[in-house]
């Protein structure tokens, strides 16, 4: 379903913009989250459990994730959108493996939330892509 130059973009630590459907009159939006492909080609990232977004996805599960590359590239962006799950397990080691992955640790800030993130509730929420769109220039 991606292309070589998807995966590429999609490999970097660059956020995604994360939307599931809205309550009530609210419009959708987005949120940016950090997230990994896994190897069978569905996008994954972590949450609190009590978090809005998660509330959303169980009662409907469905989202989009738009990923682009930087201001100053060539323009490139890949939309997935598709069934979102949420997991009880791996979101712990998930979110450890994003932090190492987005940030580089001098801040003792980081390490506080990364001590939470270790022994916290948190979720995981796995995006299975039905449909991928895209931009390359």
């Amino acid at each position: 379903m991606f292309r070589d130059e998807d995966l590429a973009l999609l490999a970097r630590p660059l956020y995604a913009f994360l939307t599931v459907a809205p309550r009530g009159d609210r419009w959708p939006s987005p949120r940016p989250v950090w997230f990994e492909l896994t190897p069978d080609g569905a996008l994954q990232l972590f949450s609190l459990p009590d978090s809005p977004k998660v509330d959303r996805l169980r009662d409907n599960p469905r989202a989009s994730i738009v990923v682009a590359a930087p201001t100053g590239e060539p323009e490139h962006w890949v939309a997935v959108e598709g069934e979102a799950t949420v997991h009880d397990d791996g979101a712990n080691e998930l979110a450890l493996r994003l932090a190492d992955r987005y940030w580089t640790f001098t801040d003792p800030e980081h390490e506080k939330l990364l001590d939470e993130w270790r022994t916290g509730d948190l979720v995981r929420i796995v995006l299975r892509p039905d449909k991928v769109n895209r931009y390359s220039a």
